[in-house]
């Protein structure tokens, strides 16, 4: 067509007006994306981190209430604690889920003769109970009081393996401890975050701190579907009375954080999206400037038969022009923008290359075009609408 081929003439004309236009939308499809792909990188990443404890409730002493007794703390973080009885009662109402009970605390401990003492969180649990926690990267799970897990993190920072002992407390006072596995990485938990941690058995734990009480308990729901219900189950029955214990349902946690970094990466978006309207204002000025300059030639067209439609298709032309060359050559560096912010804010890009991660470089892609062409019909409407005796008088 004609009309496509002058158009393309233009902008050769004016190239480097015609590149500094295209520009603005490059930067803005950049942004776009590239803040899209971030957040929803960070989605998945935390998703990822939380795909253990996801099937979790979990039950504390209320900080307001008796939460099942005082005293007893015997190296307890908290003095509320949950009695035995109140466990068998959760235990009862949630079942045929299983209740597991956690005690917990920090101490120093002493890795080896030479060197420096470290304080880490402890934690007590049934050794039947560990295989539902845990996977193990290394190593099996304790059977022996004795015997103890350690987090990977927690290995590989002070170089234990498999068979290394631990001291515990001041002076060793607390008694040793022997590894016998490295649990696999669990990243963020609510449940029990062990990958600084050392897991004990429950039997160790009592004897180390003279403890007959919980300070947690965790039900592993089998059905999702049935989280809430465990959840008003336990509520029902703990806090009839009185408020003793709070429930947490960890499904409704994970929906609200990715619900705070959906609303995050539409705000960062957003502002990508400022960027992109500046463009097209750029693109509308230099639109505005191609018709003033051409109002001759318009009107010697319309002379010669040429329809206003086809003059402005002409004009639409250049603004799609603009508007697809600038988001290719932009949806092509968001890959590149997307791969460098995965890296450097999450140190992976395994996230990169998922397809809800993708679609926002054509989000970014189709905007841009839009936003052209947009800005576009107001100069080639105006084009169109020339009086062609009054364009072929303009000097």
């Amino acid at each position: 067509m004609i009309f496509w081929e002058i158009a393309k003439r233009n902008i050769r004309i004016h190239l480097l007006r015609s590149s500094l236009a295209m520009l603005g939308i490059v930067i803005g499809v950049v942004a776009i994306a590239s803040m899209g792909i971030l957040g929803n990188s960070m989605v998945l990443s935390v998703s990822d981190s939380l795909r253990t404890v996801g099937d979790s409730v979990i039950v504390t002493p209320h900080a307001g209430g008796g939460g099942g007794g005082f005293g007893g703390g015997g190296g307890s973080s908290s003095a509320l604690v949950i009695t035995e009885q109140d466990y068998q009662q959760i235990k009862r109402v949630s079942a045929p889920n299983i209740a597991i009970p956690v005690l917990q605390t920090t101490d120093r401990l002493k890795l080896g003769v030479g060197k420096d003492d470290l304080v880490a969180m402890i934690y007590g649990i049934d050794p039947e109970d560990m295989p539902d926690f845990f996977i193990l990267e290394s190593g099996d799970y304790s059977r022996s009081s004795s015997g103890c897990l350690v987090g990977s993190t927690f290995a590989k920072d002070n170089n234990v393996k498999v068979g290394s002992r631990i001291t515990v407390g001041t002076d060793g006072n607390k008694g040793t401890l022997r590894v016998t596995g490295i649990i696999e990485e669990r990243g963020m938990a609510f449940d029990v975050s062990t990958d600084s941690a050392v897991v004990a058995t429950q039997d160790w734990f009592n004897n180390a701190y003279s403890r007959n009480d919980y300070d947690k308990v965790v039900i592993k729901v089998k059905n999702l579907d049935d989280i809430t219900a465990v959840k008003e189950a336990i509520e029902k029955q703990m806090n009839r009375r009185d408020e003793t214990v709070d429930v947490m349902d960890t499904r409704k946690v994970m929906e609200s954080i990715f619900e705070a970094f959906g609303q995050i990466t539409t705000f960062v978006s957003a502002i990508g999206g400022i960027s992109m309207l500046v463009a097209g204002v750029s693109i509308l000025n230099i639109m505005m400037m191609s018709v003033t300059e051409r109002i001759k030639e318009i009107g010697i067209m319309r002379s010669i038969g040429a329809q206003r439609k086809e003059v402005m298709s002409m004009f639409l032309y250049e603004a799609m022009i603009l508007g697809v060359v600038g988001s290719i050559i932009g949806g092509i560096l968001s890959l590149l923008g997307g791969y460098a912010i995965s890296s450097l804010m999450l140190q992976t890009t395994e996230y990169l290359f998922v397809p809800s991660s993708l679609i926002h470089i054509v989000y970014g892609m189709v905007f841009g075009i839009v936003i052209c062409l947009i800005c576009g019909i107001y100069p080639a409407w105006r084009a169109a609408n020339l009086n062609p005796i009054d364009a072929l008088r303009h000097e």
